[in-house]
């Protein structure tokens, strides 16, 4: 599977990670833990050996199976790229946004035991925290990678403007943002990390399973599921997309690739687009399309006849808000 230098850090990273937040199992509907390794290990196996995932993944489940399926896989910890997150407390019944330097210290002292492994190449601020200054938490990002516990500083989801302040105090080498071909809210963002050599990863990929093609308009979500609470699943413009999905698998089709292939590749080729993709996936099964990505690149002239088609069933590509997401701010709870 092919790689990309990760902006300027020295990490070289699959432009295909698999992403654990489904396998937490949160808002997901449970997890069964056997399935789940067999998951990460198909993905392994099929040569993505970037894995993202977060302790907020099911209070630490997720990094568990990720260390657990590791440990018996045969693929050397130096081929690996693990990328885990910090700066949200979910100890207690409630979680909010915590990026103060003692909390994300214990945070990445679990997250290395959980994942079995002595450094991570990866590791981000999950979600900035305006309680904290920015200066404090971005100094002691600093001190995990001249330590050498991590090789690379992440953020994820801030702001230019929380970015240009970082910058001031500590190195940025990736930012994973919301991204999909539904989704584009942030693809400003995307820009912005380009013009700045910050390596870009996307996760919703998928659009949370709109773009496996798997729903149609009558498609409805229990109140455990995170998907009836977003608004990309909601209301008059639900139906809407339903019918911008089935108009991509079809253009899809003709020319030999499945929708979820189709669906990646556009956040690989787009400008601006993902230096990475984050692939959720829960079962071997929703990994067997994941070689086909390799296999062709969209012309600029594809990806314009895919925005005509969209825009022809929708004129929201921008919709979204990461408040639909995000835990909250300390000093709101």
């Amino acid at each position: 599977m092919k790689k990309v230098k990760l902006g300027r850090s020295e990490v070289e990273a699959t432009r295909i990670a698999l992403g654990t937040w489904a396998i937490g199992g949160t808002g997901w509907g449970g997890t069964n833990e056997d399935e789940s390794i067999q998951t990460i290990q198909a993905a392994l196996s099929k040569g993505i050996t970037t894995i993202d995932t977060a302790p907020a993944y099911g209070k630490g489940l997720a990094e568990e199976l990720v260390g657990k399926a590791i440990a018996c896989s045969h693929v050397p910890r130096d081929e690996l790229v693990l990328a885990a997150k910090g700066g949200v407390d979910w100890t207690r019944e409630s979680s909010w946004r915590d990026s103060r330097p003692d909390q994300l210290e214990q945070e990445l002292e679990n997250s290395m035991k959980r994942l079995q492994t002595d450094y991570l190449d990866i590791y981000q601020v999950h979600w900035p925290d305006p309680d904290f200054p920015i200066k404090e938490t971005a100094e002691k990002m600093r001190s995990f990678y001249e330590s050498g516990h991590i090789r690379a500083i992440g953020v994820c989801n801030f702001s230019p403007e929380q970015m240009d302040e970082w910058q001031n105090y500590a190195p940025i080498h990736t930012a994973q943002m919301h991204l999909n071909l539904l989704q584009r809210y942030l693809i400003d963002w995307f820009e912005y990390s380009h013009n700045h050599e910050i390596a870009t990863l996307s996760w919703g990929s998928l659009a949370h399973g709109m773009l496996t093609g798997k729903f149609d308009k009558n498609a409805s979500f229990p109140q455990s599921d995170l998907r009836s609470h977003i608004e990309l699943f909601q209301g008059g413009r639900f139906p809407q997309l339903i019918e911008a999905v089935e108009s991509l698998e079809e253009f899809a089709s003709k020319r030999g690739h499945s929708l979820i292939s189709l669906a990646v590749r556009w956040l690989l080729d787009h400008k601006p687009g993902a230096d990475v993709a984050l692939w959720g996936a829960r079962k071997p099964s929703h990994l067997e399309r994941v070689e086909e990505v390799d296999d062709f690149q969209l012309s600029r002239e594809e990806l314009l006849m895919i925005d005509e088609m969209l825009y022809s069933h929708t004129h929201d590509l921008r919709n979204g808000s990461l408040k639909e997401y995000g835990p909250p701010v300390r000093s709101e709870i």
